[in-house]
């Protein structure tokens, strides 16, 4: 369905019971942001923060679940989208033999061109108030954690035009304020927008840049979704609304934006002027991302419909709102993916600890061997898959939100030494641990049942996988905890705290307890720095994806005589210069400072959110080597 306003889309929340109205005083500083991780940590409601001290309201959480992530792309659920939208694709790819079949596609052909963004020629809800001096200090901007380089606009819709052929680009990149008319532009060297600067630069041009708040929350999902290139994200709007946007010419530029967004900042970035330094930032890695230089955003107006909402959103440790926004990208672009790119992939699921990029699990119908290989090869050519790091397929009839299932498939299926696989390629720029930046490696696992010619001498099952704590413990105190649980479960994985203190340290110990006899036949071994909590199937995946580059951190031990253990030890440990010859700078992972957490604890009963929740900064405070948001050396 469309929504008239955003406003419109809030009366839904509220009459779904989705929405709860906080009317008691919340600083945009620090504070929104503890109440909103609590709640979107704990299957919480959308809030609307009433009193912030500026005439907005902010609204944020509004896509922190699936029945509202449904209601704001207007869809029943999420499968059922993303088949239409494969059937559509279908009819225009399939072959059309003769002309009665071309004929049929007439009519999916005006359904199309019905949800197609048009210009109108009069002024929009948008633009019902000017401001008299563009002032974005009179918006809620939120400064989301203590480490933030200052307060961010998290969720706007970028809108660019190529200099050249004119074509669109919607984009979501985050805006850091350093005053009222003046942000910073973070859009990523891969980005639509990015690739317009770079022509607008050659042209020696200034780039008109206009950003859009709130209206039909399909724009603001569409913003973020992969789409291919040059595909117009209004397009995308048009066929989950059922309804063509309508754009109104901005006042100060010559863009189009959404007549009924909540608020229009217009401007322009100068392609010839010297770069700001923008962050650190909290990112929805979990981790910082650090202070960098991007381009300036001066800002030449701002309109705003009369009872405007803000919109805004929080990212951080997963799991969090933009989770569920991964996951509507998932279930939407999985049968166009079948249709286009991998027809042989009967499903994919992309885990919210694996923060969009890092983790991806596919299931498929294996009909030849090597067919694992060529669905990873081909998933990593594919738009933003590009930017995958640790890749598994299966094949058998397994549940892919099941994680403990596809677990225990990948640890019987998979041979170590045969069925692990390494390439390099781009990663995402937030990635801090590849080994440069936006350029690392990437593993695939291939856990399908494997044909006779895929095996070669294959490693024999481990009948009884085995490891000593005791005595492993007891030879290596730098082992502070051990988690076997995995192993009575089938699953043939133990993951370990250690606290390193030399160099190639993980390398060392592991291949020890191999020769030692410590551990036998055990098929993965992940390390992870004391302080993680190591029965935490989420935190364990967090953590050691975000913190491997898989060429360098993912290994089989070797014998004296150097033959390799069939043994894949994955060192999810925080990387340094001293211990690991790492030349990047390491951010820290994400919590809050105390004195916010205390003061939300002290106001919680006025906030109308129940029972207390506990902060969730708590449990990874320990994490902490030092304040800030980088990881000083020498820790």
């Amino acid at each position: 369905m469309a929504y008239k306003t955003l406003s419109h889309f809030i009366d839904a929340l509220e009459s779904a019971g989705e929405l709860v109205r906080i009317q008691a005083f919340v600083s945009p500083h620090l504070e929104i942001t503890e109440i909103t991780d609590r709640v979107s940590k704990n299957n919480g409601k959308a809030l609307l923060f009433e009193n912030n001290g500026t005439r907005f309201p902010v609204l944020i959480n509004a896509f922190g679940s699936e029945k509202r992530m449904c209601m704001a792309l207007g869809v029943d659920n999420l499968d059922a989208a993303g088949e239409e939208l494969g059937n559509i694709l279908k009819e225009f790819l399939g072959p059309k033999e003769s002309f009665l079949e071309k004929l049929k596609i007439l009519p999916a052909l005006k359904e199309i061109s019905s949800w197609l963004p048009r210009s109108v020629k009069r002024k929009g809800g948008c633009q019902e108030v000017i401001m008299e001096t563009p002032d974005l200090t009179k918006l809620p901007v939120l400064t989301c954690w203590p480490a933030d380089g200052g307060p961010f606009i998290t969720l706007p819709v970028v809108h660019t035009k190529d200099p050249v052929t004119g074509i669109r680009n919607q984009g979501m990149y985050r805006m850091q304020v350093f005053g009222p008319a003046l942000t910073g532009m973070h859009w990523h060297r891969h980005k639509g927008s990015a690739h317009h600067f770079l022509k607008y630069k050659e042209l020696g041009k200034k780039m008109p840049v206009s950003v859009t708040l709130g209206g039909d929350p399909s724009y603001t999902y569409a913003a973020s979704a992969p789409l291919p290139e040059n595909l117009d994200e209004y397009l995308l709007s048009g066929f989950l609304r059922k309804k063509r946007v309508e754009l109104v010419r901005c006042l100060t530029n010559d863009l189009d934006v959404p007549s009924d967004v909540d608020f229009v900042i217009e401007g322009y970035v100068d392609p010839e002027e010297e770069f700001i330094m923008e962050g650190p930032f909290g990112d929805h890695t979990g981790f910082y991302s650090l202070a960098d230089r991007y381009p300036r955003f001066h800002v030449t107006c701002i309109t705003h419909r009369k009872n405007a909402i803000y919109p805004a959103t929080v990212v951080g440790i997963p799991p969090m709102e933009d989770g569920w926004m991964g996951k509507a990208t998932e279930r939407l672009f999985l049968f166009p993916i079948k249709l286009v790119t991998v027809p042989e992939m009967k499903d994919i699921n992309m885990p919210v600890a694996g923060v969009f990029h890092n983790i991806v699990i596919t299931k498929i119908e294996k009909s030849f061997p090597g067919q694992g290989m060529k669905v990873m090869t081909s998933l990593w050519g594919a738009g933003q898959m590009m930017f995958n790091k640790i890749m598994v397929v299966i094949n058998n009839d397994v549940d892919l939100t099941d994680y403990k299932a596809v677990a225990k498939e990948v640890t019987q299926r998979t041979d170590p030494l045969q069925d692990i696989h390494f390439i390099k390629g781009p990663v995402d720029i937030l990635d801090h641990s590849s080994r440069h930046f936006s350029f690392g490696s990437k593993m695939g696992i291939d856990a399908t049942i494997k044909w006779p010619e895929e095996s070669e001498e294959s490693t024999p099952d481990a009948v009884q996988p085995f490891i000593d704590t005791f005595l492993l413990q007891e030879k290596f105190p730098e082992v502070v905890a051990v988690n076997d649980t995995f192993l009575l479960e089938g699953i043939s994985l133990v993951i370990l705290s250690v606290k390193k203190d030399r160099v190639s340290h993980v390398r060392e110990i592991s291949a020890e307890f191999l020769k030692q006899g410590f551990v036998r036949d055990i098929k993965f071994l992940i390390f992870l720095d004391s302080g993680v909590d190591i029965h935490s199937p989420g935190d364990i995946a967090w953590i050691a994806a975000n913190n491997i580059d898989p060429m360098r951190d993912c290994f089989h031990p070797v014998s004296d005589e150097g033959i390799p253990f069939p043994i894949l030890v994955l060192d999810g440990t925080r990387k340094t210069t001293g211990f690991d010859g790492f030349k990047r700078d390491w951010p820290n992972i994400i919590v809050m400072d105390e004195p916010t957490i205390l003061k939300v604890d002290e106001s919680w009963e006025k906030y109308g959110l129940g029972t207390l929740v506990p902060s969730p900064s708590r449990k990874y405070r320990s994490l902490l080597l030092n304040d800030g948001a980088m990881v000083q050396e020498g820790f």
